[in-house]
């Protein structure tokens, strides 16, 4: 099965927590507090996998968790790194954020890439220590990894790609330059997936060549098979396009260009802008008038015609030919350029809700979850730390704007307080 395109959730791993630990040990008076840090949340990283070719098994699995890091332990010990997650793609993959579309990676390259960043883990009470405050009955949890839900697209790393509707012989072309063997039949929709062919034209210089299964009228709209693979032409520096001159199935070949090219536009302004050269088939069935006509139609278009008939490869070694040169003189193949992509649980760590309820100041924020887990709330020195955190979130201040007095209640995930200027 042929798949190039799959969305799915990933998450990296959350730091460990720091641990709140104090030093003991016989002949050993007031060891100090050495609670360890917490370790890192395994990152979420790409890699390409040149033996895979589909995005299949991501059709059938849809959820990637990175392992979290451990927690900290006494004797000043640090939780151990998580292990990092990798995934493997096939060769030509771009990664996606789906919401907003865009490109987070580009998996053109051997170069592995980082996708979702694990969390730091989080400081041990062994850190907060000071002259002042010699028992920290705290520690600081570990930050959430990152977590996305991404499209995989498979985009075919090809130098040419081939276009023109069903059944005019683009598989025979293909099969008849390069070692590629796709199915060849005289039915429409032959070819079901894409198919890539390498042309060798000199010892140490070659190309890669695409087959893009048969586009017919409305493919950029959904209509047919096509549109499932027009993304495959958009990275192709050169586009030849295959057209049946003999007019054999009854089909006028100027419409036939004409149709495809408008297709081509209303997939990717861009992608109809792509050099083009004209490869005019079956010419061993087509009459030298119907050939001249057409070759006409195209260079008023400025564009190079070449009448070759791939069956029989007569015209096919000059078409290569041509091919070769013009692709010497085009850029490299188009790589995507990769946009930062937030992630929205670090932005909106410091989001909270405040409702009054009988009297009783109610804050939801579910970032407060691993802090307050991490804070002794019967210590004085603790609650101090955890003071500064609610006033530096903006929480205090919330609160105050709100109307709040000396001695009302305030109730955070369960815990009451008195609140006290």
């Amino acid at each position: 099965m042929f798949v190039d395109v799959a969305k799915i959730r990933i998450k990296a791993g959350d730091g460990g927590a720091g641990a709140v630990s104090f030093h003991r040990e016989k002949y050993v008076a007031a060891g100090g507090p050495d609670g360890g840090d917490g370790g890192k949340g395994g990152d979420v990283i790409f890699q390409v996998d040149t033996n895979i070719s589909t995005l299949v098994d991501f059709k059938y699995k849809r959820r990637y968790f990175a392992p979290n890091g451990e927690p900290g332990r006494g004797s000043n010990c640090s939780g151990k790194n998580a292990q990092d997650l990798i995934i493997y793609v096939p060769k030509g993959t771009v990664i996606k954020h789906a919401e907003s579309g865009r490109v987070m990676a580009d998996l053109s390259g051997p170069e592995p890439v980082v996708v979702a960043r694990g969390g730091k883990g989080g400081w041990g009470n062994q850190h907060f220590a000071t002259p002042t405050r010699q028992i920290p009955r705290f520690a600081k949890p570990g930050l959430p990894g990152e977590e996305f839900e991404i499209t995989l697209e498979l985009k075919l790393l090809a130098d040419v790609g081939l276009v023109g509707f069903p059944n005019v012989g683009k598989s025979t072309l293909i099969s008849v330059v390069s070692e590629a063997k796709p199915k060849i039949a005289n039915y429409h929709f032959t070819t079901l997936t894409p198919v890539l062919g390498v042309v060798k034209i000199a010892e140490g210089k070659s190309f890669v060549m695409a087959d893009i299964p048969g586009l017919i009228e409305g493919a950029s709209d959904g209509v047919g098979l096509g549109h499932e693979f027009l993304r495959h032409v958009d990275r192709c520096r050169l586009i030849v396009h295959v057209v049946d001159v003999s007019g054999i199935e009854g089909r006028d070949p100027k419409e036939d260009f004409e149709a495809i090219n408008r297709e081509l536009y209303n997939f990717s302004e861009e992608l109809s802008e792509r050099p083009q050269i004209v490869a005019a088939n079956k010419c061993d069935m087509a009459s030298p008038e119907q050939i001249e006509a057409f070759r006409q139609f195209v260079e008023e278009k400025g564009l190079e015609f070449f009448p070759i008939s791939a069956a029989t490869r007569q015209g096919v070694d000059a078409l290569i030919g041509a091919v070769a040169a013009k692709l010497d003189t085009l850029p490299p193949i188009k790589e995507y350029e990769v946009e930062h992509v937030p992630f929205t649980e670090v932005l909106d760590r410091q989001r909270f809700e405040i409702t009054v309820e009988d009297g009783v100041y109610v804050v939801d924020a579910d970032w407060l979850k691993p802090v307050l887990g991490m804070v002794d709330v019967e210590d004085y020195e603790s609650l101090q730390y955890f003071q500064r955190v609610l006033r530096n979130s903006g929480v205090i201040d919330k609160l105050e704007e709100m109307g709040i007095q000396e001695g009302d209640t305030v109730s955070i995930l369960g815990f009451d307080f008195d609140y006290v200027r």
